[in-house]
């Protein structure tokens, strides 16, 4: 890595997207054959407000910036400072996604060699979960002067890698630096520069084909390594492989945490039935068992979920794709348990059912059996695919920050229903007041009880009222 002229640089920005957000700060640590050269910082004027979240964030308010120069002002010497150097960035693509679009407004094609602090630590620290700016302070007893301004942010970086070089040894930090450089051999139906602006936070992505066919939809919470993996396994995947002989575009959507990435995703296979997809496929007439021992019906019910009671969702089992597939689970209930074919509407009619004269039914059906007893033994032998009651009184919003806090979404749901994801309270206010009906998703379901089975503990839950009053 010291081989190297490095530029270990850090932005402060007015919000997480490069395309319509702007840079407020810039600060840069300039290192030339592991020798410290220089340093150099400056606010920039972003010619627009900045959000008050972001300057409690980065204690850079708008009086600090109105008299700062503008990245055009900067631009030309900013970018001989930078020209031929290997841009260090924790989250690099953020920071280098905010260069390349400010230059480009300018007229300015920047295309450096990036190096991400994070996939570095990542990769030489594997044995850690938390790799942000923070962690990696804390963890290696790194001096900040203060933290989310630019040039002391960049001077932990600068020491992040001294210090590896110390902990590890150059040999270690220069095979990991090696591999993290090296490129993805792209399919030839893509342009050289497709992965360029693609995100490395969380979002969904979609693989096309020729005249615009969908190949593939995923999701990540690191999308542009994701992405990338597909072209780096091509070789050993038989998919990958497939979609790089026949991708020519690729789209994306950013989300601000996972849960938005697993639902925009679920929503995304469906609605374009990509080829190379699976899972998640659109579910024409998902069921589900009804049964409730005391107060009825006398065997299980098979229920469409247009006609699921979202309030009594304790007394449904199953959840599947369609009748067939639940017929045969209850099929294979019963024979596991000696339960009678006729007892739980397998078969209809009187006298033995097949499954008796199979020895295979303990007789609820001839007499041999009670009634109550058979009913105990149906609950007991549902009860793994009973469903789950919703958990909270009405609907909910999941708040969601993206690994920067510059981007927050809230999703919406009531009685496992995905009902849509709010950017403003605006946005909540027209939800509300429309009070549209849940429509239940057999995967929307399953995503959500994973999720909250083992939920991030910073999730953040918001009980919604039924309506809200505008504001203004």
């Amino acid at each position: 890595m010291l081989d190297h002229p490095l530029v270990f640089l850090d932005l402060e920005t007015t919000g997480a997207t490069a395309h319509c957000d702007r840079i407020t700060e810039i600060g840069l640590v300039e290192v030339d054959c592991g020798r410290h050269v220089g340093e150099w910082s400056s606010l920039v004027n972003p010619e627009m407000r900045i959000p008050p979240s972001i300057q409690t964030l980065t204690g850079i308010t708008d009086a600090m910036v109105a008299n700062a120069p503008t990245f055009a002002d900067l631009a030309e010497s900013l970018y001989d400072r930078l020209e031929g150097k290997l841009l260090v960035a924790h989250n690099a693509r953020f920071d280098y996604g905010f260069l390349k679009h400010e230059f480009r407004r300018l007229g300015l094609r920047y295309q450096p060699r990036v190096l991400c602090t994070v996939k570095l630590s990542r990769r030489l620290y594997p044995q850690h979960r938390h790799h942000n700016l923070d962690s990696l302070i804390e963890r290696h007893g790194l001096p900040c002067d203060v933290r989310h301004r630019a040039l002391a942010d960049a001077r932990v970086l600068w020491e992040f890698t001294r210090q590896i070089h110390l902990d590890l040894g150059p040999k270690v930090v220069r095979a990991a630096v090696e591999d993290l450089l090296k490129k993805p051999a792209l399919p030839p139906g893509l342009p050289a520069n497709v992965l360029d602006d693609i995100s490395e936070g969380p979002g969904v992505y979609v693989f096309y084909g020729e005249n615009d066919i969908p190949l593939y939809v995923g999701k990540s919470i690191a999308l542009r390594s994701r992405v990338m993996s597909h072209f780096n396994s091509d070789h050993r995947v038989a998919k990958d492989m497939r979609i790089s002989q026949e991708i020519t575009r690729v789209e994306w959507i950013e989300t601000a945490g996972e849960l938005g990435a697993l639902i925009k995703e679920a929503q995304l296979v469906k609605r374009l039935a990509p080829i190379h997809n699976r899972r998640l496929r659109r579910n024409n007439d998902p069921c589900v068992f009804r049964w409730d021992a005391v107060n009825g019906p006398k065997t299980p019910q098979l229920l469409s979920a247009a006609d699921i009671d979202f309030s009594g969702l304790d007394k449904l089992y199953g959840m599947f794709r369609s009748r067939r597939v639940a017929l045969n689970a209850l099929r294979e209930i019963a024979d596991e348990h000696e339960l009678c074919h006729i007892g739980i509407g397998l078969e209809k009619g009187k006298g033995p059912c097949f499954a008796y004269q199979l020895k295979r039914c303990r007789g609820a059906c001839v007499g041999e059996e009670s009634a109550i007893s058979h009913s105990m033994r149906v609950t007991e032998a549902l009860h793994s695919l009973r469903m789950q009651a919703w958990p909270f009184p009405g609907r909910i919003g999941i708040r969601e920050h993206d690994p920067h806090g510059r981007r927050t979404e809230i999703h919406v749901l009531d009685c496992w229903c995905y009902l849509g994801t709010l950017n403003s309270q605006m946005d909540l206010f027209d939800m509300l007041q429309t009070r549209a009906e849940p429509s239940f998703d057999l995967d929307t379901y399953k995503i959500l009880t994973r999720y909250f089975k083992s939920r991030p503990r910073n999730v953040e839950i918001v009980h919604l009222p039924e309506s809200v009053r505008r504001e203004g």
